[in-house]
């Protein structure tokens, strides 16, 4: 029942991850106090996957500069978005239950990337094919993590069940062996009780030898006093 109420939970998540389009749209950011046009791209994922993804992203670009949520690729190659290197700039903040990606493309000499500007579709798909891929990383992510946990579970039950054959082996045995000992307790009382029968027998023999030798020694003081 545990079993099928995580299971339908996982799923649920699951399926939000992959129903929910990702949104793409245009903005100002202000980063390191200079305000930047750019694009927006909101992410219902954890800060934590997000920024480690993105980051790999832009590594794949060029050499990466950042640190507390801003980073920076000079001379960045993206043939999508320009045939020449640019200037990208990008920020990510975390929220409740979801990340927020701003990036800004400088084409050159402060010439940014905006609605009906150069490539600005481009770089719109460039982000919703991040977002899909993130998504689609996490979402592997959480199905093998469910797997690794019921293959751990049934190997666990498994090794439960061994355990319970080998005590039911045991208490076999265990079970065997009180029998033998009753049989063997069952004979020796019956043995017991034959001594005990035999015993007073010699006991009575006994009295009797003893009082025979008593009247034996009165009898030879008898004859000394006459």
């Amino acid at each position: 029942m545990r079993g099928n109420l995580y299971l339908t939970g996982l799923m649920l998540v699951i399926g939000s991850l992959s129903a929910r389009a990702q949104t793409v749209y245009a903005g100002e950011q202000t980063v390191e106090k200079n305000k930047l046009p750019g694009l927006f791209l909101t992410i219902p994922l954890d800060s934590k996957v997000v920024e480690r993804e993105w980051q790999n992203q832009l590594k794949s670009w060029g050499r990466l500069v950042g640190s507390r949520g801003v980073y920076k690729v000079s001379s960045a190659d993206i043939p999508p978005v320009s045939s020449e290197p640019i200037n990208l700039v990008s920020q990510v903040k975390s929220g409740r239950n979801s990340t927020t990606i701003f990036a800004s493309f400088d084409l050159g000499a402060a010439n940014y990337l905006t609605v009906g500007n150069g490539k600005y579709r481009e770089a719109e798909q460039l982000l919703k094919d991040f977002a899909d891929k993130v998504s689609y990383s996490e979402e592997l992510r959480l199905v093998q993590q469910s797997f690794d946990e019921a293959q751990k579970n049934h190997q666990k039950v498994v090794r439960t069940g061994e355990k319970l054959l080998r005590d039911i082996e045991r208490n076999k045995k265990d079970k065997e062996a009180l029998l033998r000992r009753i049989e063997e307790n069952g004979k020796e009382l019956e043995q017991l009780e034959k001594d005990i029968v035999m015993n007073k027998t010699d006991q009575s023999n006994a009295l009797t030898e003893v009082e025979n030798r008593k009247k034996a020694v009165e009898a030879v003081k008898a004859k000394r006093g006459e």
